[in-house]
Order: C-alpha cells, then structure tokens, then sequence
C-alpha cells in the first residue's frame, strides 16, 4: 500500500506538470518521515528574506523541468548549502534549476532535513537519508518525466556538496530502504564544497552541526569524503575560489586528487578570488562556471 501510494502520488503530479515548469513539492515521505521523531511545537519552518530555510521537518524534492521540446533526458538534484545549519535556497537553488533547464536538463531541489537531535533519531545520516531518497524518487519515476534513469546527478554547494558528495561515494551501503533501485549518482557537481571532516582542513560547523562536538574518529573518517573515493566512484566537476574563507580551497584538491588517484573521470575549475557562497555569478571575474560546467556534461554524455 506505501509503494502504490507513492508511486500514484508522484504520477498524478507529473502527468499534471510534465513540460510546465516548476511542479508542485513532492514530500519526499508521504506516509511518515523515516528516522524521526515527533517534532516539538517549537520547530517551525521558516524563510527569511534572502531566501534562507530553517528548521525543515518535511523534506521535499521540487521540480523544474525543461520547456517541452528541449528536454536531453539528463536529470541533477540540487542540495542547496547553509553548513548544515540553513539552505541558501534561492541563489544556491532555485536559481541554478532554472540555467539546467536552459541547457534541456530536469533539476529538482532538495529540501532536506538539517541534522537536529529535537527531529531525528539519528542525525549523522538524516541528510544523507533525504539525498540518497531524492535519488530512488528521480530514478523510479524517470519514465514518467522523460529522464534516462542512468543520467540522474547531484549537485551540492558547501555543505551541500558535503551532502552531494557523500551520495556520491556511500551509495553501496545505503541508510534507507532503497527498493532495490540504486541510490549512486550519475555523476556529481561539487561547488565550493565541504569534503573532509579532517580538523585541520574541513568546515567546523558543519562538523559540529552533523556530528556534535565530540565526534569519534570513525566518524571522521566515514563522513572524510576524499577517503572513500573508489573506482565507481561518479564522474566529478568541481568549482571554488582559491580564497575562500570559509572552506578551505584544499578541499576540492584532495577530492580531486583522490579521484584521479582512483581514474574517475573530473575537472577541477579553481578561481583566483571570490570568496565562499557566491552561487551562480563570482562577483571577481565575468568568467561563469556554469558555462564551463555545460561543457563537461556535454563532454560525458549527460
């Protein structure tokens, strides 16, 4: 009966939308939040002007679709960044959906759950749960939306790309019930993001905000995502500047390191400056990423 109810759910909104646009939300859990708890009365989704989620109890997938006609069948999943604490929604959300569905791309936007001990009985694998069941949602229903189930990616910023690329290297072991369909990505864009939980290099708070303040060294590891690279590990674009404060520049290097070490396939874009969380437009230079990343998806077939 869960299956048949999700399944007509998301059916019903895609006959209704396909080609239109922006669909309706699609709550990621219709019939009850896996890895929850009972959410107190005080923890409230909220928005704030500049487009900045708090506090989500209800994660939800958002689909943009291309006009009909220009649609290439490749798909992305969009996990906005916030150091796991907020989702710069807008600029690292929406308006990147919208330059994918210019270059015939399907994007959906991630509203996943921030790790919350007041939410989740586990919070170290509550965005990962989300991610890994915003895959399963895209691939199961790929016909439906005219998407080839094997061109469906993610694409993170910051922490968000933490997120992204934890998909992208711990989809053999998934933390949900993933029916049988595979959860890996097709392949990973990685913005400015948080790879390693490795004190000396990563982001503190999203350490701290996913793992608490005392995190074991196990945990460091698993969630140190240069360490998990492997073969079958997703082709992999990655974008940052050079001085960024937030994030340590070392991050994107490592991944790529890692990932040429292993023989995936990548292409590493580093800025002179701009700083962290810029989203589509680095205010230094004219140059857009976006372009550079059109390029490499066309280059790989997505």
């Amino acid at each position: 009966m869960k299956l048949f109810t999700v399944t007509l759910l998301l059916m019903t909104i895609a006959t209704s939308t396909f080609a239109q646009g922006t669909a309706p939300a699609i709550p990621l859990y219709p019939d009850g939040v896996i890895n929850s708890k009972p959410t107190p009365a005080t923890y409230i989704e909220s928005i704030t002007g500049d487009m900045h989620v708090s506090d989500v109890s209800i994660p939800t997938l958002t689909p943009f679709f291309p006009e009909k006609g220009k649609a290439n069948g490749s798909a992305v999943i969009i996990c906005p960044g916030g150091g796991y604490g907020i989702l710069a929604i807008g600029h690292e959300g929406y308006a990147v959906a919208k330059e994918f569905n210019k270059i015939g791309i399907a994007a959906f936007i991630l509203k996943y759950r921030l790790p919350s001990d007041l939410i989740m009985i586990n919070k170290t694998i509550g965005p990962l749960q989300d991610a890994q069941t915003a895959i399963m949602i895209v691939r199961k229903n790929a016909a439906q939306w005219g998407i080839n189930p094997q061109k469906i990616g993610i694409l993170g910023f910051s922490a968000g790309g933490h997120l992204a690329s934890t998909a992208g290297t711990h989809f053999n072991k998934p933390v949900i019930d993933n029916q049988g369909i595979s959860v890996r990505p097709d392949f990973m864009v990685l913005a400015y993001p948080v790879i390693t939980f490795a004190e000396a290099t990563t982001h503190k708070g999203s350490v701290i905000n996913l793992l608490g303040t005392m995190p074991t060294q196990a945990q460091i590891d698993y969630f140190s995502n240069e360490l998990q690279v492997a073969a079958d590990t997703p082709p992999t674009f990655l974008m940052q500047a050079g001085d960024d404060g937030a994030v340590p520049v070392a991050n994107s290097i490592m991944f790529y390191q890692a990932l040429q070490k292993n023989k995936v396939k990548t292409e590493l874009h580093l800025f002179q400056a701009g700083g962290h969380g810029f989203g589509l437009i680095n205010p230094t230079t004219k140059e857009l990423w976006f372009d550079w990343c059109a390029s490499w998806l066309k280059q790989n077939g997505f």
